[in-house]
């Protein structure tokens, strides 16, 4: 399994541990992947994800995991959160009902300002 964000693609970094005698060696720095459920109201079920603890709290703050994807720009998504994204969408999409054309106001509705 590949050590890589579903939602931000951040992976594994490599650099140096450096001794106090300056004698490198070479080290990787691990992503702080969990495994999380997450709602999503448009597909009425939970959805089980590797991702950060960064991008749980940035998923949070935009206001859950369907406001996430549908405010990010799909260029920005990992593979796996591109096609979550598509399935939200369509979800979205069949829920909302078509909204007939709205009737012109009559003229007695109106308030009038004096």
């Amino acid at each position: 399994m590949a050590r890589r964000c579903d939602f931000t693609g951040k992976g594994v970094q490599t650099g140096n541990n450096v001794s106090h005698a300056n004698n490198r060696t070479r080290r990787r720095f691990l992503p702080n992947l969990q495994r999380a459920s997450l709602m999503s109201d448009a597909l009425g079920e939970a959805v089980r994800l590797r991702l950060t603890t960064r991008a749980i709290r940035t998923i949070e703050k935009r206001g859950g995991l369907d406001a996430f994807l549908l405010s990010t720009p799909t260029a920005k998504l990992g593979k796996s959160a591109r096609v979550l994204k598509r399935r939200v969408e369509k979800a979205k999409a069949a829920a909302a009902p078509e909204t007939p054309a709205a009737a012109p106001e009559s003229p007695a509705e109106t308030p009038v300002d004096a």
